[in-house]
């Protein structure tokens, strides 16, 4: 356990239904009661400790209660780093840990939400369409409901790679157009962890990404809870046009799309400081407006 003036910080390894070892860390608010819950969900070939660090931080300094987990094959997890076997598997895994979280008794009641970029904002939606009435909203920064053509590889190359994942689905030989970390984090020192996957992406886990975008796609207009939308004007990772349709075809009453002029495609822990703090500005005031007690209309009328 590590305390840093008004934040908690702690690690531990879970067991997922198949007994795997998955690491997972959360950051409290200290000497306060939460807010509500905020499970975040990293990106594909990211990790929770470093890369999540500061979301953790800002939401428990806010007063919210922040938890993570590196997926199978992810950071300080179980698995071949940067190979995804089933995304399902993902989704089962995350809801696993949602659970234990959940249900313990301090946290009865409290309000839950999730915070998820890229591949970890397809996650957030896919874990929505299990639980539809469970999550109090989501925040979805540039998520994956489409991918970039610019990073697209062409149609006979998928073709191939679907014929090769079945034969040497752990090999790193996708070729794509950019250089995914070179083009996702402005910030040197996200590229230059040690527990992200920084090799081209291994064949079926290329399948399976574009299997859970096109899951996702095809979901939208069942999403129904709350969400807020951040998106980079920069950002040639992720498709702009796809949280444009995510926030017009969403059946949500209550959706929100926010873009930042000139940011590249990681809002959440690859921009500098001080585009982040403008970010995070916008994510809390959002969660502080759906946390917020409700005073009684008679009670309003006494007060003033």
């Amino acid at each position: 356990m590590q305390a840093d003036g008004s934040v908690k910080y702690d690690e531990e390894y879970i067991l997922n239904p198949q007994g795997q070892r998955l690491f997972t860390c959360r950051w409290l608010p200290v000497e306060r009661e939460p807010k509500a819950l905020v499970f975040l969900c990293h990106g594909y070939a990211l990790e929770s400790s470093t890369c999540m660090k500061g979301a953790g931080t800002r939401l428990a300094t806010a007063g919210y209660a922040a938890y993570s987990m590196d997926y199978k094959g992810h950071g300080k997890s179980c698995g071949l780093l940067g190979y995804i076997d089933s995304f399902d598997d993902i989704v089962t895994d995350y809801l696993h840990y949602v659970t234990s979280i959940v249900d313990k008794s301090e946290n009865k009641g409290r309000k839950k939400f999730l915070l998820g970029e890229s591949a970890g904002g397809a996650l957030a939606l896919l874990i929505h369409g299990r639980q539809s009435e469970y999550w109090d909203g989501a925040i979805l920064a540039a998520p994956m409901c489409k991918i970039a053509e610019e990073v697209t590889p062409n149609a006979m190359v998928v073709w191939v790679i679907k014929m090769l994942a079945n034969i040497i689905p752990t090999w790193g030989i996708v070729p794509i157009p950019q250089d995914l970390v070179e083009a996702s984090f402005r910030d040197p020192r996200i590229r230059e962890n040690p527990n992200c996957y920084k090799g081209r992406p291994r064949l079926k886990t290329a399948l399976e990404l574009v299997r859970a975008g096109l899951e996702v796609e095809q979901g939208l207009p069942q999403v129904s809870l709350p969400f807020l939308v951040v998106h980079g004007g920069g950002d040639i990772v992720t498709d702009i046009s796809a949280s444009k349709m995510l926030f017009e075809i969403a059946g949500s009453t209550d959706k929100s799309l926010k873009m930042y002029p000139g940011m590249w495609h990681s809002l959440i822990y690859g921009e500098m400081p001080e585009n982040l703090d403008i970010v995070f500005a916008d994510i809390i005031a959002w969660l502080d407006e759906r946390t917020a007690p409700i005073i009684p209309a008679s009670l309003e009328v006494e007060i003033s």
